[in-house]
């Protein structure tokens, strides 16, 4: 298999705008696995999010940082735009942005971008790893909610980080999204440091990298095996740019 040689990745949380090269490259290899499934231009892969203050990603690299292997990116409510799902869907239904304020207060933000690239088809980078820490840094963020509008495949593989679809938006928490023929789904993590709803081995997993957001751990996913070494501090979190008093 053509990620065969791949054992050893580096996952690595930062805010957007301390990071433009990263960013760039992030753009670069999401854009590339867009075209590869012929979708050509969605709103939460426009790049203003890297001039965005509350807009944070998490990367997924080789050990010698020399290739970007997937990412995924969490933005905070209240930054300089308004959520992806939000811009995506409210031509849809108005009510999309009431339904986000609602959770406003106590922190909320939408994950989005999740991707990787076919070299590491398989090994769970995008619907393990990469959900895993974009989840473990929400209490850095103070984000006690988080959204995700997905495929329903996705959606099935995002109840194991607690995400539950969020019925009360679209048809019943689906919108056809990117585009006509492909169905999305709403999700939402009520909360983010019980996650009540998760997986029992993925909700102790994700604690333990909240309590050691800093480790070099050998993982498992589906038989295929590879060392992690995670960096989930966030540096210059500023929670004051969507905290606004």
């Amino acid at each position: 298999m053509e990620g065969s040689d791949i054992s050893f990745v580096r996952i690595k949380a930062f805010r957007a705008i301390d990071e433009p090269e990263l960013c760039d490259r992030f753009i670069e290899g999401h854009q590339r696995v867009l075209t590869a499934v012929g979708v050509k231009q969605v709103t939460s892969a426009s790049n203003e999010w890297k001039n965005n203050p509350a807009s944070y990603v998490v990367l997924c690299l080789s050990q010698d940082e020399k290739k970007v292997l997937g990412g995924v990116r969490v933005h905070a409510l209240g930054g300089t735009q308004e959520l992806p799902m939000e811009e995506a869907t409210i031509d849809m239904d108005s009510s999309v942005s009431e339904h986000i304020r609602k959770y406003a207060e106590f922190g909320t933000g939408e994950m989005c971008g999740l991707w990787n690239s076919m070299e590491v088809a398989g090994m769970g980078i995008g619907a393990v790893y990469l959900i895993r820490s974009a989840v473990a840094i929400l209490p850095q963020l103070k984000l006690k909610t988080l959204w995700v509008l997905c495929s329903p495949f996705s959606a099935r593989i995002a109840r194991n980080y607690s995400f539950i679809k969020y019925p009360h938006v679209g048809n019943e928490g689906t919108f056809y999204y990117p585009k006509i023929d492909l169905l999305a789904t709403v999700v939402l993590v009520e909360d983010s440091l019980s996650l009540v709803n998760g997986k029992p081995d993925e909700v102790k997993r994700i604690h333990e990298l909240r309590k050691n957001p800093t480790q070099k751990v050998d993982e498992e996913n589906r038989g295929r095996k590879i060392n992690i070494d995670y960096e989930l501090i966030v540096p210059n979190i500023d929670t004051t740019v969507y905290f606004k008093n």
